[in-house]
């Protein structure tokens, strides 16, 4: 878990204030024994988690489909290549949605905005170090490689609403 104090407080204060705005469905569903906390939330998500992360077209349809995710600082981070549809469209319309949920007892949906960047830049280590670690040990040297000679670019969801949920 690389989360500050402060950024668990965040976290948690985001949390809360999302299942304020939360419709009476969802709240009938999501009760609070049912909710994730910020700290409980950052030791679930550690290492790489499969994200469906849904973009907006042009013509404003939804777009969907599967990436690697790291939930790193409390946010989570995403890479793609330069010239996918994802980061198109991201860069064009920066509007995202992206769900964790591994199986029916556990789910982590967030809404906002992505922030792209080069997953290179010096400034911004966090993603390339998390995929590093997760694919060095698997891949080996090769992966860093590509990695490094792909372009890939980065992307950060500037989260405005995070609902969770666990079943016990």
């Amino acid at each position: 878990m690389l989360e500050t104090p402060e950024e668990l407080a965040s976290l948690q204060a985001l949390l809360d204030e999302s299942f304020a705005f939360a419709g009476p469905h969802m709240a009938e569903i999501v009760t609070v024994e049912r909710r994730v906390s910020a700290e409980e939330l950052c030791a679930r998500l550690t290492g790489m988690r499969l994200l469906a992360v849904a973009t907006v077209t042009a013509d404003g349809r939804p777009l969907v489909g599967p990436l690697d995710g790291y939930f790193i600082h409390g946010s989570f981070y995403f890479s793609s290549g330069p010239q996918s549809v994802k980061m198109r469209h991201l860069a064009a319309r920066p509007q995202v949605s992206a769900l964790h949920m591994p199986g029916e007892e556990f789910s982590v949906a967030v809404h906002g905005d992505a922030e792209l960047f080069d997953v290179l830049d010096p400034a911004r280590p966090e993603l390339r170090q998390a995929m590093l670690e997760h694919y060095l040990p698997k891949d080996g040297p090769e992966f860093q490689e590509w990695l490094d000679g792909s372009g890939a670019i980065g992307a950060r969801i500037g989260a405005r609403r995070i609902y969770t949920f666990h079943l016990e």
